[in-house]
């Protein structure tokens, strides 16, 4: 069964930090560019940030670079979600998503994924 699995989402003040994990299940992520993207109540679903499958190009939503970082950790087959200096305004619920893309050296931030985790809570309030 192929699976994704995202943690690492919790409660936090403005200014603190968070790192999520999208895990998989099933398939190797190595061979698929990974997207994260999130929620909030009442708006529609945005790209964050994704990663390519061959060279690991980055891209990033103008309101998250320079304070977010997308990584690979390929021992864990996951990749990371590091987030620094977090506002309010990125409380939403945050999914992971795998696909791949004709294009290898890169990726994409709209919702042509193939798989999808359910998602993690992160609420930035003080």
């Amino acid at each position: 069964q192929l699976q994704l699995v995202e943690s690492g989402g919790a409660l936090v003040q403005p200014g603190g930090s968070l790192r999520l994990s999208c895990a998989a299940s099933g398939f190797t992520l190595d061979y698929y560019a990974i997207g994260w993207f999130r929620q909030a109540p009442g708006k529609e679903r945005e790209g964050v940030s994704c990663i390519s499958e061959s060279i690991g190009s980055t891209h990033y939503a103008d309101s998250v670079k320079g304070r977010f970082t997308i990584s690979r950790d390929n021992t864990k087959n996951a990749v990371s979600l590091q987030m620094d200096s977090l506002k309010p305004e990125d409380t939403a619920v945050y999914y992971c998503a795998a696909g791949r893309f004709a294009l290898r050296s890169t990726c994409v931030m709209t919702n042509d994924y193939d798989y999808w985790g359910q998602g993690t809570q992160v609420t930035v309030s003080s």
